[in-house]
């Protein structure tokens, strides 16, 4: 959505969209009031819900209760390109640079992994829950089969996965097509492969699973600099 599309909103506006985004979940005004500082009420309800259709407004109970809508989350998900209101510019930027991070960081998830996952799907995520990567898709080549294979292996980017666990998870591939990916993931800049230092810490499932490049064995893979 470019940002030409998006609605002007105010820097309380902003707060609240914001913050109905983070608990990606239904919120009174009692909540809202705690989370943002005040309740969505008047013009401001009126605006998001009425006028945009960013916001569902529940009055069937009190204290009123509020949603994002399927064109919220669209809006959502690109309000950091805008620029931030005069009134409260300060608070606003702080709030849109927070936006960019998350929308550069999903981004980056399915370019390194190729995982994609919305902002909904990122902040309903409970606490101790991780990312599920599915299963190889046909077609699929060597190379994307070893980003998802890391993907389900690292505990974050850039953390260093052996070898062996890694050919595990790509039994039904021929060694010789991995090889082949894996040396061309080399020239990628978020790829290193490289050897382990302490050789007597290596086990012969480690050996046999090591990558010969330029007459040394590596052991370790890394994708995704931290």
């Amino acid at each position: 959505m470019p940002s030409d599309d998006i609605p002007s909103l105010t820097p309380n506006q902003i707060l609240a969209l914001v913050v109905l985004m983070s608990e990606a979940r239904e919120l009174n005004n009692n909540e809202l009031k705690e989370l943002a500082g005040f309740a969505l009420t008047g013009t401001d309800n009126a605006k998001l819900e009425t006028k945009l259709g960013l916001v569902a407004t529940d009055r069937s109970h009190r204290p009123y209760s509020h949603q994002l809508t399927d064109r919220g989350w669209r809006v959502m998900r690109d309000l950091h390109t805008i620029e931030p209101p005069k009134a409260g510019k300060s608070a606003s930027r702080t709030l849109l640079t927070l936006l960019g991070n998350i929308h550069r960081s999903l981004e980056q998830l399915q370019a390194t992994h190729g995982v994609k996952l919305s902002q909904g799907e990122f902040f309903r995520q409970q606490p101790g829950e991780s990312v599920e990567f599915s299963g190889p898709q046909p077609g699929e080549s060597a190379e994307a089969r070893i980003r998802t294979a890391y993907a389900a292996l690292a505990a974050r980017p850039g953390d260093w996965v052996g070898l062996a666990d890694l050919r595990d998870k790509l039994a039904d591939l021929d060694r010789a097509a991995v090889d082949e990916a894996l040396i061309g993931l080399l020239d990628r800049d978020d790829v290193r492969i490289i050897p382990v230092a302490n050789t007597k810490a290596l086990r012969r499932r480690d050996v046999e699973a090591a990558l010969e490049i330029g007459g040394e064995a590596n052991h370790t893979l890394s994708i995704g600099r931290p």
